[in-house]
């Protein structure tokens, strides 16, 4: 494993995306166990995307325009859910006093999180391109390095998005008890994740 790898990563986790941005809403909301959740479920989602690129099914979402399609209306319209959500203060991102997590709302949690990844073709792709740079040719076991490039690369997603959701956490209180910036809060969240579902939406193979 090269430093070239994990700086490339760190660049590309650290980049505000949809993961980074439910576990912030998550951390916001619920508080700091929450956000650890809310990570680890994100984190969770990218296991298919792996999968897809270590076992070469990336390409079929690369050549089938149908599938491609399909993965990224779908990702769309759970975007624009979450959007939605968010405004109405409902889900797993409705805001609490306290910091409590059920069983339940755990799970709701991380739900939403693994699907918020899972349901991005373009993870895939990305995965399909990115992993491979890493594999030198001669690898005698190219399939083994893969998976633990991939297990580190999700290590280091869980990490980062863990201190994104752990910073929303701490700036909580100060958000909570004002509601005119809960309100904005949430108009916020709403119109980022619309916002990543027209981008979403415009993507191409």
């Amino acid at each position: 494993m090269s430093l070239e790898f994990l700086i490339t990563s760190l660049i590309v986790i650290v980049s505000p995306g949809t993961g980074v941005l439910y576990t912030l809403a998550a951390g916001l909301s619920r508080g700091a166990r929450a956000s650890v959740v809310a990570a680890f479920g994100c984190t969770l989602g990218i296991v298919p995307h792996m999968a897809a690129a270590v076992l070469g099914l990336a390409a079929l979402l690369h050549t089938s325009a149908l599938a491609f399609q399909t993965l990224k209306w779908l990702g769309v319209a759970y975007l624009l859910y979450m959007a939605w959500s968010a405004l109405r203060e409902k889900g797993a991102l409705r805001v609490e006093a306290g910091e409590g997590i059920g069983k339940r709302s755990a799970l709701a949690v991380t739900i939403e999180g693994i699907l918020i990844n899972i349901l991005n073709p373009k993870l895939s792709i990305f995965f399909f391109a990115f992993l491979p740079q890493f594999v030198k040719g001669d690898e005698a076991h190219p399939l083994a390095h893969m998976l633990m490039l991939s297990i580190v690369f999700m290590l280091l997603t869980f990490v980062v998005f863990v201190g994104y959701g752990l910073f929303a956490a701490k700036v909580r209180e100060h958000v909570i008890s004002r509601p005119r910036v809960l309100t904005w809060m949430r108009r916020t969240f709403a119109a980022a994740f619309v916002a990543l579902g027209l981008k979403l939406a415009f993507a191409e193979q």
